[in-house]
Order: C-alpha cells, then structure tokens, then sequence
C-alpha cells in the first residue's frame, strides 16, 4: 500500500514544518533508522483534564501526528520509503489525576496505522507530565524504519 496515495484517499494535507525551537533538526537518520524530533500541536496551549478533554487532545495528538508524517517526508521525499514505524513516545501535558494517556496518544497511533496499515502498527509508550515546552498539551516522538 502506498502511503502517499492513501494520505490522498484520505483528503490528507501534510503541514508545513515550523523550524526547531533549539538548536536541533526535525530529524536524523543513522542507517535504516528515522530518529524524529518531539513535535507539538500547532496553536494548542493548556492541560489536559483542566484546558482539554480526553477527546479534545486526542485531536492534538493526531495533528502532532501530521507534523511528524511532514518530517518524515521532508527528509525522505516520500512516505513510501517508510517500511515501519519503529516507536512512539507521547508525552501528555495533564493534571496529576488524568489517567487516559493512552487514549490521547491514540490520535498519533490510528493516524499512522490508517496511513502505513500494518506497518505503521508500533512499540509505544504514553506518559503524563506536569509540565511540556510552550505549555502545549501533548508532544509526541517517533522512530521509523526506512529503505536503505
């Protein structure tokens, strides 16, 4: 399956990267390996349980999903060249009580498993924080593994 021609079924618009809020890059490869960057929800300030609801940013965390779909693409050319996606680490920006990390996270997992089908099924792990940069809600890291 084409990941490309399935963002296009999907009437999916990558967004365009905003540049690094360091000195890093969105991305390094080492081998067959893809190391992204932690990106944000564009736009989105506060916590969940307080700013936002479960459902809410679970939302974030797909468009985050979007932004790291643009990384990859940005540094491969295609997403075609993507053979799995390796790892997510979510992070959720939530009150000490909230306990639905995974069911946030999930906007970023179905996104890429609607994109990559069984390819983009990966090792993940979701986690609360007290506080994130930019006191955005949710930030999301990846792993893929690419053609060589």
């Amino acid at each position: 399956m084409s990941a490309e021609k399935r963002l296009q079924e999907l009437g999916i618009t990558l967004p365009a990267l905003r540049k690094p809020a360091g000195n890093y890059v969105d991305a390094v490869r080492s081998g067959n390996l893809l190391f992204l960057a932690g990106k944000g929800p564009p736009g989105a300030k506060g916590k969940v349980g307080v700013d936002f609801t479960t459902q809410q940013a679970h939302n974030c965390a797909r468009d985050v999903g979007l932004q790291l779909l643009a990384a990859m693409r940005q540094e491969l050319g295609s997403l075609d060249r993507v053979t799995r996606i390796v790892k997510l680490l979510g992070f959720v920006n939530a009150v000490p009580e909230f306990g639905e990390h995974p069911a946030v996270i999930n906007g970023c997992s179905d996104l890429f498993v609607s994109i990559f089908g069984e390819r983009g099924r990966h090792a993940r792990s979701a986690v609360g924080m007290g506080s994130l940069p930019f006191q955005i809600p949710v930030e999301i890291e990846a792993i893929v593994e690419v053609e060589e």
